[in-house]
C-alpha cells in the first residue's frame, strides 16, 4: 500500500522542525505549512504574545506539539542554549529570520551593521551547523535557507542585507552538496516581493508585478526541498533572475536596483 505524500515528508524531515523567525508572515506560512504535513515545530522569534497566538492556532488545528521560544536571533549563544535543552529530534531546519538596515553604509551605526551579520550570517551559519551533526548521526533530514532575488546583485541602500542574503544562497549550494552523502537535503529560497504584513505596510497596499502570497513561497519552497539546490518561486521572478544575472550585465543589474532602492530613507 503506498503511504501518503505527507508521511514521506514526516519520515524525512521529522519529527520536529525548527522554524527561525516562525511568529507571522513568511514565518508563520512555513510553520503552517509543516504542521499541515503533520511535523511538530519548534517555533523561534522575538514576539512572545504573536509567537503563542500561533503555536495554539496551529496545535488546534493540525494536532501538532509546537514548542516556542521568544528570543532574538543575534544572541545565538541564548538560541544555542535552549535547542541543546530540548529532548527531541529536530529533522529540518527553516531559517527565515532576517533583520534589514535601510540607507548608505556611511551613514549607518556599528550596531546596526553587526546586527545585520549576526541575524542574517552568523545565526543561519551556526544553526546549520548545531542542528546538521543529529541529522548527520541519523542519516536524514533538511535544511532551507532563505535568501532573496535582491541578493543577486548589488542593492545600494540596501548594501548589508542584499550581501547578506547573497551569502545564505552559496552557504544553502554549498551545504546541499556537502550534505548529500549524509542524506541531508538543502535549499536556499531566493525568492522576490512576498505579501506580508511587512511588506504590505511599506508598500502601502500596493504590490510590484511577481509579488506572492507567503504561503505560496513556503509551499513551492518544501516542494522543491530535495531536488535542487536553489527555488526561484514565482514564473515571472523566474525571468527576473535570468534577466539580472544572465542576459544584462553587473553594471546594468546594479544600476536597475537602485532605481528600485534610492528613494528608500
Amino acid at each position: 500500500m503506498k503511504k501518503p505524500k505527507n508521511s514521506h515528508f514526516k519520515e524525512k524531515y521529522g519529527p520536529y522542525a525548527l522554524v527561525a523567525g516562525g511568529s507571522y508572515g513568511l514565518g508563520g506560512a512555513y510553520a503552517e505549512a509543516l504542521a499541515r504535513r503533520g511535523l511538530n515545530l519548534v517555533l523561534i522569534a522575538r514576539g512572545k504574545e504573536q509567537l503563542e497566538s500561533t503555536a495554539n492556532r496551529l496545535k488546534e488545528q493540525y494536532s501538532v506539539d509546537v514548542i516556542t521560544f521568544a528570543a532574538d536571533l543575534a544572541d545565538y549563544e541564548k538560541i544555542k542554549d535552549f535547542i541543546t535543552g530540548l529532548k527531541i529530534s529536530i529533522g529540518l531546519l527553516v531559517y527565515n529570520a532576517a533583520f534589514a538596515t535601510v540607507g548608505l553604509v556611511e551613514n549607518t551605526g556599528e550596531e546596526q551593521l553587526s546586527r545585520t551579520v549576526a541575524v542574517n550570517v552568523r545565526a543561519p551559519l551556526l544553526l546549520s551547523k548545531l542542528l546538521s551533526a543529529p541529522m548527520i548521526q541519523n542519516r536524514r533530514g533538511g535544511i532551507v535557507l532563505m535568501s532573496s532575488l535582491a541578493g543577486g546583485q548589488g542593492g545600494p541602500k540596501l548594501a548589508p542585507y542584499v550581501a547578506s542574503k547573497a551569502y545564505n544562497a552559496i552557504l544553502a549550494e554549498s551545504l546541499w552538496k556537502e550534505l548529500q552523502p549524509h542524506n541531508i537535503d538543502v535549499i536556499g529560497s531566493c525568492p522576490g516581493a512576498i505579501l506580508t504584513p511587512g511588506y504590505q505596510e511599506a508598500q502601502k497596499g500596493k504590490a510590484v508585478p511577481g509579488t506572492l502570497k507567503a504561503e505560496q513561497v513556503a509551499e513551492q519552497t518544501l516542494q522543491a526541498l530535495g531536488k535542487s539546490p536553489i527555488v526561484i518561486p514565482g514564473s515571472m521572478n523566474k525571468f527576473f533572475r535570468f534577466l539580472m544575472t544572465r542576459l544584462l550585465s553587473r553594471k546594468m543589474a546594479v544600476n536597475i536596483m537602485i532605481q528600485n532602492t534610492g528613494g528608500l530613507s
